[in-house]
């Protein structure tokens, strides 16, 4: 039986995946964007999926099936199984976090990505000095010609997901992204759903 769980919006969680399984993240909404984030279970202060030694490797900005992603150690990480979306997802931007919210001129508290990966791996017993850069899964990044980029709504439909294989034991953390200020979630953050298959 899939171990199944429940992403409440604007929460993380983290979870450990062992090599050779496969997970599947999915928005029940359609609209809602995770921030991925994985570490090696090994030595998670020192090495963590990085999203720009993926798009060095893969030579391209967003993984296909297929495709492996890649750590810091420029190691295999993660391979893309399945994806029952359009394919539209982002490895370009950052995690949101307090300054982006003070930015976008949210005052006092307001829930980040940044935060959920702190608390979900505080929750497993971990730190890590920094907040590595994201694989946000369904966010809608369009690159135009003029080499500028823009926060569209996700194209993906209601129930839709993608499978990832582990290659190597991780701690991964998803965020269901609390950003309601752009319109990346539709402005309405809703749950995520993580699975081990």
């Amino acid at each position: 039986m899939p171990e199944k769980t429940i992403i409440p919006a604007r929460t993380g969680a983290a979870f450990k995946v062992p090599s050779g399984a496969t997970m599947r993240i999915s928005t029940p909404s359609g609209t809602q964007v995770v921030d991925l984030f994985a570490f090696a279970a090994a030595a998670p202060r020192d090495e963590h999926l990085s999203m720009a030694h993926t798009r060095a490797a893969l030579t391209r900005l967003t993984p296909r099936v297929g495709d492996t992603l890649t750590s810091s150690r420029r190691a295999r990480m993660l391979t893309v199984v399945a994806d029952s979306t359009p394919g539209v997802h982002d490895t370009l931007i950052a995690a949101c976090d307090a300054y982006r919210y003070q930015e976008l001129g949210v005052q006092g508290w307001h829930a980040s990505c940044a935060e959920n990966l702190e608390r979900a791996l505080e929750g497993v017993g971990l730190s890590v000095p920094f907040t590595p850069a994201p694989f946000n899964l369904f966010m809608n990044i369009p690159v135009r010609e003029d080499g500028t980029l823009s926060f569209e709504e996700p194209v993906t439909g209601p129930g839709e997901y993608i499978e990832m294989r582990a290659e190597m034991d991780l701690i991964v953390v998803c965020s269901a992204c609390p950003q309601d200020i752009l319109s990346i979630n539709k402005r309405n953050p809703t749950e995520a759903v993580f699975e081990v298959l």
